[in-house]
């Protein structure tokens, strides 16, 4: 058995226990300890049974993680940029720059979507400049072309230009119907290993199958597909707006999934 004067000392030194920093931070445990099991988030200190903590610095590095993730890298880039940055306070002051971007873009795109509802609402011609105003597609080019290599996109791009207007339509519906699968397995309350989360798991990779080579899509990239669906908001409205919850109970079903080895 061990010390109590051992376990106290732990607990002063990483008072952050797994379960709350995953709440806190919108992850699940689960995707903590396969942070730390590739050396990305290393565990502060083991308690009984187990258990991870955490201190103030792993609370930091967690939130650069997330950050780095939210602007699309995957995870051995996002290891590589953090084990050759030592200075927090730049890094992160370069984040807030990007955050502050992002900021900008979205309030451009609220009041163009708004100017829209009120020019259909008084019947008024679009203006084209407005209605696209903070809505640049070349920015998801340039994010997968960097995350998944150069030609991508342009794959991509091809494979859905190749689709007919029933095959765009089939695709896109399947996508809502996952969504709406989604939503009622957050609502359920189920488990990521229950057998209604890996049969949705299991339809989302089909779903992804369809334009993606079977080669390209691994384990890794199943995986930071789900991220992106929570820590993206690009992606995540893409689900949640079937019920609160969707985009998280896939995002834990699809990384259950990737650890049974898909």
């Amino acid at each position: 058995m061990r010390d109590p004067s051992d376990i106290a000392t732990a607990a002063a030194k990483a008072p952050h226990g797994i379960a709350d920093v995953a709440r806190s931070a919108g992850v699940s445990s689960r995707t903590l300890r396969h942070y730390d099991a590739i050396g990305l988030l290393p565990a502060t200190a083991v308690g009984d049974g187990g258990l991870r903590r955490y201190d103030d610095r792993a609370l930091v590095r967690l939130q650069r993680i997330l950050l780095l993730r939210g602007l699309g890298l995957g995870l051995p880039d996002i290891r590589r940029v953090l084990d050759g940055e030592q200075d927090d306070v730049t890094a992160l002051t370069a984040h807030v720059a990007w955050l502050e971007r992002e900021r900008d873009r979205l309030a451009r795109q609220l009041a163009a979507v708004r100017t829209t509802i009120t020019r259909i609402e008084n019947g008024d011609s679009m203006n084209a400049t407005d209605t696209f105003d903070g809505f640049d597609q070349t920015r998801f080019k340039h994010e997968v072309e960097e995350r998944w290599g150069a030609d991508a996109w342009q794959r991509g791009t091809a494979w859905w230009d190749a689709k007919d207007t029933a095959g765009k339509q089939s695709f896109q519906d399947e996508l809502r119907a996952i969504a709406q699968d989604a939503a009622a397995l957050a609502a359920s309350g189920d488990g990521s290993d229950s057998p209604a989360a890996q049969a949705l798991a299991r339809r989302q990779f089909a779903w992804l199958a369809e334009s993606t080579p079977p080669a390209d899509l691994t384990a890794e990239r199943f995986r930071t597909l789900a991220e992106m669906y929570v820590h993206d908001e690009r992606f995540a409205h893409a689900y949640d707006w079937a019920g609160a919850g969707a985009a998280r109970a896939l995002r834990d079903a699809m990384v259950a999934f990737a650890d049974r080895g898909l």
